[in-house]
């Protein structure tokens, strides 16, 4: 197999909501891969800003992403060749007690924005195809209490991405999901120590993953390595998705 496999000389990827744990890990391996990096961010400009020192100096696209005309502009800005649609809210709330407001916010960020910007990318890339990969999560297969609407906004995205498959293939677009397990962050331990201790308890390879786990499995996604794949969901959970459930 080519040494260049994994090379991603000569592509500009835009990585939405790269100023945070995730965005940044994938940000960072994807420039290591030889790629030129659009830092997207909505409110967090600081982390953006110094992210995109760190990486040597990435142009930053600020941008409310369930907004049209912002998704418009930043393709204008930025002009990528890949995608990934990492950006995405989670909060905690019961179906009885949440607001409809709370609903409508919760699939606007995590699924009405990657409408928006794989139609744009569509449009943008007619006749030269390109590679999108959505960052859902492992709790679109399975809901955890209080997470309903993050969790429905999460297994929306995972069909909408084989759908834009689908759709798009024709045109030579790629388009797949990553679903990380529980993640690694700085206090992560200390603000869900029950959840992080019961994680540790039950999946199979031992440890927490890292946002350096995720940012390679995407890496896989975007390179000539996953040159024929497409519509496909690729669990990163340590084997967690293994453990029965009953």
């Amino acid at each position: 197999m080519s040494s260049d496999v994994f090379n991603l000389s000569g592509e500009t990827v835009l990585v939405t909501g790269a100023s945070g744990n995730i965005g940044n890990g994938i940000a960072v391996r994807l420039v290591e891969a030889g790629a030129a990096v659009v830092v997207h961010y909505h409110r967090d400009q600081a982390s953006a800003e110094q992210l995109a020192r760190d990486l040597g100096g990435a142009l930053t696209v600020q941008a409310d992403l369930t907004e049209k005309a912002a998704v418009d502009a930043m393709f204008a800005a930025g002009q990528p060749s890949m995608i990934v649609n990492n950006a995405a809210t989670q909060t905690v709330a019961g179906l009885g007690d949440m607001s409809f407001e709370d609903w409508r916010a919760m699939l606007a960020t995590n699924l009405d924005a990657v409408f928006l910007v794989m139609q744009r990318a569509a449009h943008a890339w007619a006749g030269r195809g390109g590679a999108i990969v959505n960052i859902a999560s492992i709790e679109a297969l399975d809901p955890a209490a209080g997470h309903g609407h993050y969790a429905t906004s999460k297994a929306g995205l995972v069909m909408l991405s084989r759908a834009a498959a689908l759709e798009f293939g024709s045109a030579g677009m790629r388009v797949n999901c990553v679903s990380p397990g529980l993640i690694d962050r700085d206090g992560l331990a200390r603000d869900w120590p029950d959840g992080v201790s019961r994680w540790h308890d039950r999946v199979p390879l031992g440890r927490l993953g890292t946002a350096q786990d995720v940012a390679d499995a995407v890496l896989f996604l975007l390179s000539p390595a996953a040159r024929w794949i497409s519509g496909t969901n690729l669990v990163v959970d340590g084997g967690m998705s293994a453990q029965s459930r009953w």
